[in-house]
Order: C-alpha cells, then sequence, then structure tokens
C-alpha cells in the first residue's frame, strides 16, 4: 500500500511547518526542513504505514529538525556548554542560533530517541508521561535519561567554563 504524499502534505503540512518552525527557529530553515519531510516521506511512500500520520509526520520533523541541527553543530566555529534548559527560553534571535548549535553539537553524540525525547520535553514542554507516551518508554526511562543528558550537559558547561 502506498502513501498519498500529496494529501498528507495538504493534510499535514501546516502542522509539520510549525514543528520545524519550533525546532530551528528559523522560518527559511523551516520552510526547508519541511520540504525535505515530504521528500522523505516521498522516497519511502511505499513502505511507510498510513494509519497515524501526523506521529508519523512529527516524528519524522523532530528527528529531520534534530539531525539539521547536529549537523550545524559540526562546524568548528561552535562552541559546547550550554544547558539544554536554556535553548527553550532564548528570545535573541542571535543567542537562539548559538544555542541551537551548541545542542547541536551536545545532542549529536546522543541516541536519536533521547535526541527526540529531550526536544518533547525541553522544548515542546511536555510532561515525562507525555514524552514517555509519545516515545513508547516508561516515565522512569525517560526520566533516566533526561537526567543522563542533563549530567552530560553539565559536565560539558563545567568543562568549558574550568
Amino acid at each position: 500500500m502506498s502513501v498519498d504524499v500529496r494529501r498528507l502534505y495538504e493534510d499535514y503540512g501546516p502542522m509539520v511547518l510549525r514543528r520545524c518552525r519550533r525546532l530551528l527557529g528559523s522560518e527559511e530553515d523551516a520552510l526547508e526542513a519541511m520540504q525535505e519531510v515530504f521528500v522523505r516521506v516521498l522516497e519511502r511512500a511505499d513502505r511507510l504505514d498510513e494509519r497515524a500520520p501526523s506521529s508519523l509526520l512529527y516524528t519524522i520533523a523532530t528527528n529531520h529538525c534534530l539531525n539539521r541541527i547536529r549537523s550545524a553543530s559540526r562546524r568548528p566555529e561552535v562552541a559546547d556548554g550550554e544547558l539544554i534548559e536554556r535553548i527553550a527560553c532564548i528570545s535573541d534571535q542571535e543567542e537562539r542560533m548559538f544555542a541551537r548549535l551548541t545542542l547541536g553539537a551536545l545532542m549529536g553524540r546522543e541516541r536519536e530517541s533521547t535526541r527526540t525525547m529531550a526536544a518533547l520535553y525541553w522544548v515542546d514542554g511536555m510532561t515525562y508521561e507525555e514524552v514517555a507516551g509519545e516515545v513508547g518508554m516508561s516515565v522512569s526511562g525517560v526520566r533516566k535519561r533526561l537526567r543522563g543528558l542533563r549530567v552530560t550537559a553539565q559536565a560539558k558547561r563545567d568543562e568549558v567554563a574550568g
């Protein structure tokens, strides 16, 4: 069974764009990422299950945007050391870009599922229970992974400060 990508784009394009905009912070980057999400869906249309399209597209968009952030962090001018919680609260555009790159440097070493949990919890403001339901893990598993990520971020900050 092949997925009707055109219908998905028409029905869920605005949701995917909002998700990309939320994670990337830039309208231009979000529009590009949204297009790339639907290109990926188009490339895999014959293998995708269309029973839960909003969850599927939300997950693809989240992972794609986190991968873009991680890739951007590989540029040599990027420095590590910001705490993850700060990223969700930044209002200045330049600081937001630096924070995204910092997050990418930190998250690039984490599993994809951990990156997704971090975005859902710290960026989207979901509870542990909501994150657990979204990623199919227990609340204690989500809590443990995010605690480990927080410890890693703190160690990075101390490394840069010291």
